[in-house]
């Protein structure tokens, strides 16, 4: 697509081509040494450099002291001070020598993480600047890693504001990101006015606390994923990096400080703490209108649909997205078997569309009527199109069975000072962020019935009649005694028996009347299907320090909040089924077949709550 305002460019192109070689570069901001002296490399220079594009390095301060590398890739053909829209991604990953790990590049280069989206996405040739930015103390940036907190939070407003100082920028900045850098234009959200004009956010986490805990509960990898960022921030550099780039990336070895309080400072369970506060991104988008298109896995084992709709609640502006069951991968990404991993055509027309509504003036989402505002898949593998996303549906609130069991499950209440010390003295594995999957695990229970057993109360649905989609984020309110810990599980119960399990939450029992919300969730139960609801202990391998209380917890209300939907009503929209859905129902599904009782609750789409 030929975008309007590019042949006003083209011709700015002609008049000034026969101007010298250093108008065409970028204005000299650094020292000698640093590749913004020079005019730009190109990919006959460096083949890690795009295809029409030029790269340039550049410096800039952020707070307490830092400083800011970016390497900034231009259209080829553009005068240097030509003004484009830009995108940002900013991120822990965007090292010359790898993303989460060295990965044995024969020379320096600009990072290969997006390349898929300068190529895909033809921002050379739609005349857009794509700038890489390192978070403080990765790659070639100073500073102490911040686990997206101030200081980080600081690094992504100065990046925008510094990009909309440059002469090369028309002022318009989008954002792009998947996982940690999804969650830095999440902040880019959050920012008010001097946030992003536009972010597309793939498969974020949308509150920091929930990646490393839940509701006081630590999950099996809070102490690998610190230790993990704590080697990506030493990756070395390259051999050919320039010095300044060089002496930045080995930052940490004369500031050891910076990786023992990474390691100490996440290990705070309380989400109420000052620490989580800061990084509570759901909170910070309230009242925020910059327009988002985001991407999220519904069965994500990864970065969970925990908080997204909060996140949605507060935000204001335009949304669009993907969403369905697949794990942690890009829009665009393909697998082994040639199949697209979301089972989505048209990633890079949907991200470029949205860029050009947001960032040129361009209107395609309004003149062409190109895309739905959300594209979902279901655990059936279907796609619909729908005007918002997570909740469009009847809320409907149900009783549960009440009782007691016994907290005799896996995960035990938190110990701050065990944690810290294990943190570190004791070697933890670490783990390759980008695709993080829980260890083997045993199924959830080798039979719903025996959860009868004392252990927990299972509350059935009597069947559905018709099919019926659970949506949005369920809530579950619990009237609590004794000390120990509650799960809250749903399963997909068959006619015959067969269960899967669909969504769980844990939390440590800190109060006599606990709320607790469930992961935002897109599950259709079949004609005969029942929904069972299970309240009780811990038999799942996500969380860590098994020291269950050995209590008795009397359950003495418990009330569920769902809310519903009509497949009959969808419009359906291109797609195919996700490889990532058959791999779940496969591997969360009971070990046994179950023979529940008479249904206790029945689920209505007319029911008024």
């Amino acid at each position: 697509m030929d975008l309007p305002y590019l042949s006003t460019l083209r011709a700015l192109v002609a008049a000034l081509a026969v101007l010298p070689l250093s108008v065409w570069s970028s204005p000299t901001q650094m020292p000698a040494g640093d590749r913004s002296a020079g005019p730009g490399i190109t990919r006959a220079q460096n083949d890690r450099v795009p295809e029409g594009a030029i790269w340039t390095e550049m410096y800039f301060p952020s707070s307490d002291g830092a400083f800011l590398h970016a390497d900034v890739l231009r259209p080829v053909e553009l005068p240097g001070h030509t003004k484009t829209p830009v995108i940002l991604s900013i991120s822990s990953y965007l090292s010359h020598a790898g993303q989460t790990e060295y990965e044995n590049f024969e020379h320096t280069g600009p990072s290969m993480r997006f390349r898929a989206l300068v190529d895909g996405g033809k921002l050379m040739q739609r005349g857009y600047t794509y700038v890489m930015v390192d978070l403080r103390g990765f790659g070639g940036s100073t500073g102490c890693l911040d686990w997206l907190g101030p200081g980080e939070q600081a690094d992504i407003a100065a990046a925008l504001a510094w990009i909309r100082r440059q002469p090369w920028s028309n002022g318009k900045v989008g954002m792009y990101g998947k996982s940690y850098d999804a969650s830095t234009g999440l902040v880019g959200v959050t920012l008010g006015r001097q946030g992003a004009d536009a972010v597309v956010a793939q498969a974020p986490v949308w509150n920091m606390y929930n990646y490393l805990f839940n509701h006081h509960v630590p999950r099996w990898n809070h102490l690998g994923t610190p230790k993990s960022f704590n080697k990506i921030v030493q990756i070395p550099p390259m051999a050919d990096d320039t010095a300044r780039y060089m002496a930045a990336a080995v930052y940490e070895q004369t500031h050891p400080e910076c990786l023992q309080n990474n390691l100490t400072e996440t290990q705070n369970h309380d989400p109420k703490s000052s620490y989580w506060r800061a990084r509570d991104l759901p909170s910070k988008a309230r009242g925020s209108r910059v327009p988002l298109l985001l991407t999220q896995g519904t069965l994500e084992p990864n970065t969970k649909p925990e908080d997204i709709e909060r996140f949605l609640d507060n935000h204001i502006g335009p949304e669009y997205g993907w969403v369905g069951p697949w794990e942690h991968v890009s829009g665009n990404d393909v697998g082994a078997d040639g199949r697209l991993r979301m089972g989505r055509e048209g990633w890079f027309d949907t991200v470029m569309a949205f860029f050009d509504t947001y960032l040129t003036g361009y209107r395609p989402y309004r003149k062409d009527a190109v895309l739905p505002a959300f594209a979902i898949q279901d655990n059936l593998g279907l796609w619909r199109a729908q005007t918002r996303w997570p909740r469009q549906g009847k809320r409907q609130d149900v009783r549960l069975l009440t009782g007691s069991y016994v907290d005799t499950g896996q995960a035990g209440v938190f110990k701050p000072s065990m944690a810290i010390a294990t943190a570190m003295d004791r070697p933890i594995e670490h783990y390759d962020m980008e695709n993080l999957s829980p260890p083997p695990r045993k199924s959830a229970v080798s039979s719903l019935a025996e959860l009868a057993g004392g252990s927990s109360l299972t509350t059935y649905s009597t069947p559905v009649n018709r099919p019926l989609r659970l949506t949005g984020t369920p809530r579950v309110v619990l009237g609590l005694r004794g000390t120990g810990q509650v799960v809250v599980d749903l399963w997909d119960v068959a006619p015959d028996g067969s269960a899967i399990l669909i969504n769980d939450m844990i939390s440590v029992i800190d109060k006599r009347r606990l709320g607790l919300e469930l992961r935002s969730m897109d599950w259709t139960l079949a004609v005969g299907h029942r929904l069972a609801v299970r309240v009780g202990t811990n038999f799942n391998d996500g969380y860590w320090l098994p020291n269950a209380s050995g209590e008795l917890i009397l359950v003495h209300s418990a009330t569920l909040r769902l809310f519903l939907q009509n497949p009959e009503r969808d419009i359906t929209t291109q797609g195919a089924a996700s490889p990532w859905l058959t791999t779940y129902l496969s591997d969360y599904s009971a070990e046994s077949t179950v023979s529940p009782g008479p249904g206790y609750f029945s689920l209505d789409l007319q029911r008024r709550h």
